[in-house]
């Protein structure tokens, strides 16, 4: 069953903080462990933007992150890490080095430069402010859709938005997911308003609708942004955490595992132009009796949740001028 939240922050020791600017239709999201967490990565688009990613690979020095960040404005965006790693630093966090603290903030980003906002920043791009506001704002409840870095996020045919789900194990293991939906293609399934993601909804999260019988018979066309955008303006990125103690390993599988829910909730997904990444976090709150088969669990629960999560996402948008796709609601809602 879905957490008390049904949010990423049911993970024990999770905080999230949003901070939007409408103007823009842009913003950015954090990640904010109470304490450093163990992180990992798996990124399975073809197009993505990131900061400090080659360092969550297994094999690496440092183990554990002081936040992750996820931001709109493409590569401008970067700028959000480096806002949130200055933030942090006044706030006394980050890996020693001597007497030298340097926070560990990974980040990735979306392309919504084409979506109607006012991108005429001049020189110096709002991405860092954004990204210290973000995570000022961190908290354990936070609203979904058209907030944070899900603010001006589109899919092929409806606005995205930032979703976020949990579960709670039989084992009393938690799981939950955050994703700011930006994908090329589309959550729901031909010209209807079913979700993908249906066979995984809880608690009638994202309207209850189930899957359409019979399947329409464009269910499986591909119709993606190609189609009235330009390419590279798409991109899904999310984080899956869990309470159990891992390794930075055993995270690694988590987020391989977690792409699952990308696959189950976007059709299509991970494509040459989308930069599909999953952040995977512990903050080793639980130990496991049974880790390799807890772990098959856990991945599986990961995937169910970022499915959840995506459809969530979409479902809770909300309209603003100039937006160049509708919102679930305005077109499905009634």
């Amino acid at each position: 069953m879905p957490g008390p939240r049904n949010l990423i922050t049911d993970v024990q020791g999770l905080k999230v903080g949003n901070a939007s600017n409408p103007d823009l239709k842009s913003g950015v999201t954090v990640l904010f462990p109470d304490e450093p967490a163990v992180a990992s990565v798996a990124i399975h688009g073809g197009a993505p933007g990131t900061r400090e990613i080659a360092l969550l690979e297994p094999e690496q020095t440092v183990e554990k992150v002081d936040a992750i960040v996820l931001a709109g404005g493409s590569a401008f965006g970067l700028d959000a890490g480096a806002g949130v790693q200055g933030r942090l630093a006044e706030l006394g966090h980050g890996f020693a080095v001597g007497p030298v603290r340097v926070p560990i903030v990974p980040t990735a980003i979306l392309f919504d430069l084409l979506n109607g906002g006012d991108k005429g920043w001049g020189s110096m791009a709002p991405y860092r402010d954004l990204g210290r506001a973000a995570l000022d704002d961190a908290g354990h409840d936070f609203a979904l859709g058209s907030i944070g870095a899900g603010t001006g996020a589109t899919t092929a045919n409806l606005k995205g938005g930032l979703g976020s789900a949990s579960i709670v194990l039989d084992n009393g293991v938690t799981v939950g997911a955050l994703v700011a939906v930006n994908a090329l293609g589309r959550a729901t399934i031909g010209n209807t308003g079913h979700f993908w993601a249906a066979p995984f909804e809880r608690n009638s999260e994202f309207g209850n609708l189930g899957l359409p019988s019979p399947l329409p018979g464009d269910a499986v066309d591909v119709k993606t942004k190609l189609d009235a955008l330009s390419a590279g303006a798409n991109t899904t990125i999310a984080a899956v955490a869990t309470d159990a103690i891992l390794t930075k390993s055993e995270a690694k599988r988590l987020a391989v595992m977690a792409h699952d829910g990308l696959a189950r909730a976007l059709w299509p997904a991970h494509t040459p132009l989308d930069g599909d990444l999953v952040f995977a976090l512990s903050t080793g709150q639980r130990k496991l009796d049974r880790a390799l088969e807890d772990m098959v669990q856990i991945g599986a629960a990961a995937a169910s949740c970022l499915a959840r999560a995506v459809a969530r996402g979409i479902y809770h948008a909300s309209a603003a001028e100039g937006d160049p796709v509708p919102t679930w609601a305005e077109t499905f809602g009634n």
